[in-house]
């Protein structure tokens, strides 16, 4: 990806692949997939700022697995990539390893 940081506290999320097949083998063409919920945090902004003016970093990092929801974020394409950029409050958790 190129030097590209977001700002705030927004975080860029690259998602992950959905199942191709259902549990009986049934190959699910892409129209009729649903966009896969889950993602990988390619970067993240510097943090928010409260009420005092104090940055508050962020909870995730690049690199974190994460679940956010169905209509989170707006979608971009960054050097020829989809990525998705969100707010950190439209995370709705981190996957553990």
């Amino acid at each position: 990806m190129t030097k590209f940081r977001p700002l705030h506290d927004r975080v860029v999320v690259r998602r992950l692949e959905g199942e191709q097949k259902t549990a009986g083998g049934i190959i699910i063409p892409d129209t009729a997939k649903e966009k896969p919920m889950e993602g990988e945090v390619v970067a993240v902004g510097a943090g928010a700022r409260n009420e005092q003016g104090q940055v508050v970093a962020l909870d995730v990092k690049a690199g974190d697995r994460v679940l956010f929801g169905k209509w989170s974020g707006t979608e971009v394409k960054i050097d020829g990539e989809e990525l998705l950029i969100m707010k950190e409050s439209d995370i709705l958790g981190i996957v553990a390893a």
